[in-house]
Formats: C-alpha cells, sequence, structure tokens
C-alpha cells in the first residue's frame, strides 16, 4: 500500500512507515495531514486517483537545517565575484497512516524511548605513566646531549 501526495510543491510516494524530509511545514501538536492525495495503491496493485476523502497522516520526527549549499557567482574578465552560502530549513515527518474508501492502513507502532539508569560511577585505580617508580633515580636516566655551538653569523655593515 502506497500513495503519491503532494507538499512543498513536489511529488512524494509515501507508504506507512516511510519518513520523508520536507520543506518546513507548520504542525499542531506534531501531527499532519496531507489531503492533496494524487494516487493511491490498493493491496493488488492497482492504483486508483481519488476523487475525494483520502489523506495520508503524518508526526514530525525532527526539525532542522540540511547541508549548506554555496552559491557562486562570477563573470570573467571583469573581476567580479560573489559567494553566499544558504541552508533549507526542514522537517522529517513519518507517515503514520493512508486512509482512503473506508480502509485504514497504519504503521507499527515504534517503541517508546526509556530513560536509562545512570551507572554508579566507581573509583578507578590510578596507574599510568605519571606515576613513577619509587625506585629510579637520576643516574639511570640517560644524560643529554651537548648540543654543538654554531658559528655567529657576521652582522652586515652600514653603506654610507
Amino acid at each position: 500500500m502506497y500513495a503519491v501526495i503532494r507538499a512543498g510543491g513536489k511529488q512524494y510516494r509515501v507508504a506507512p512507515g516511510d519518513v520523508i524530509r520536507l520543506e518546513k511545514q507548520a504542525d499542531e501538536d506534531g501531527k499532519i495531514e496531507f489531503g492533496d492525495v494524487l494516487a493511491v495503491s490498493g493491496g493488488q496493485g492497482q492504483i486508483s486517483v481519488p476523487a475525494t476523502g483520502a489523506r495520508v497522516m503524518g508526526e514530525v520526527v525532527e526539525q532542522g537545517r540540511g547541508k549548506k549549499i554555496l552559491v557562486f557567482h562570477y563573470k570573467r574578465k571583469k573581476q567580479y565575484k560573489k559567494l553566499r552560502g544558504h541552508r533549507q530549513d526542514f522537517s522529517a515527518i513519518r507517515i503514520t497512516e493512508i486512509a482512503f474508501d473506508g480502509q485504514k492502513f497504519s504503521a507499527p507502532a515504534l517503541p517508546k524511548k526509556t530513560a536509562k539508569a545512570k551507572k554508579e560511577a566507581e573509583p578507578k585505580a590510578k596507574t599510568g605513566p605519571r606515576l613513577k617508580a619509587a625506585g629510579k633515580s637520576a643516574a639511570q636516566k640517560p644524560a643529554k646531549k651537548a648540543a654543538a655551538k654554531k658559528p655567529v653569523a657576521k652582522k652586515a655593515t652600514k653603506k654610507k
């Protein structure tokens, strides 16, 4: 079962449970109803064009901004360049129900998110490179090599 809907000037093929990204949609309590249904497929592969009464319901899963798109204007030989960026707002919508001709096709319910119990912080044993062994002395460390002296460069004299 799927339907073809029109939203934001584009057409989308959706089925119950699908998540689609549209231009930002105004929603009421996270629910959206698409009334502009162009076609609906039945169970046996029959496609029908609903006159009225077909509707597609969805819920808003996420709202955000997409990737940045760079818009670069350039005119050769005229020293003209302009660079602008744009990020399109979007709404991710999960299709929950398709209804027409008295039939309803619903998506399975998503499992509820549960709060995870915080693990008790256990004190960690102090180990690592910062702790020095008690028996080491300065004599056991390798000696640093003496840096070779570089010849001093001559200073430039002023011209008269």
